[in-house]
């Protein structure tokens, strides 16, 4: 089937637009198969929050953001409430003693026990299960739940479980 133009101005708008489209093609099709553009390939690493399991070499000063409710017992009590409240109890334990998570009452830690990288486990999450909260809970809400955590198992500890 073939389009008859009415008129000369129609066909200089056709000529005209097919001219553009047949470069525009030309050009796409040129840079198929090409290399990417110089400096294509690098890109910065994201920055490091905070540094997490062991760390070979000698120990460096840090300069780890410091929890500011370190030894606060309110902060502690009100800690251990976000702990259920947030339903960390649903993975730790009711007592932070274990369960489909791991047991926050022992003293060996796979992603570090120090404030700032508690903070971080939270904030940031863990590979094979442990969810990132940063969202969902503020930064306050997650000192105290670090607070409550480094509690476990000394004589401050909020509601502790029983003794035998």
């Amino acid at each position: 089937m073939t389009v008859k133009l009415s008129g000369f101005r129609d066909s200089r708008v056709l000529r005209f637009c097919g001219s553009r489209a047949v470069i525009a093609i030309a050009v796409v099709l040129a840079g198929c198969g090409s290399r990417p553009p110089h400096g294509g390939t690098t890109a910065a690493p994201p920055p490091i929050v905070t540094a997490v399991g062991p760390i070979p070499g000698p120990p460096t000063p840090s300069s780890a953001p410091v929890n500011p409710y370190a030894g606060d017992r309110t902060a502690m009590g009100e800690g251990r409430q976000l702990f259920i409240r947030f339903n960390c109890s649903g993975c730790h334990g009711g007592r932070a003693g274990g369960g489909m998570g791991p047991s926050l009452r022992d003293s060996d830690w796979i992603y570090g026990s120090s404030d700032a990288q508690l903070f971080s486990s939270i904030a940031e999450g863990r590979a094979h299960g442990m969810p990132s909260w940063q969202t969902r809970v503020t930064p306050d809400q997650t000192w105290k739940l670090v607070t409550y955590i480094k509690s476990l198992r000394t004589r401050n500890e909020p509601q502790a479980p029983p003794t035998d």
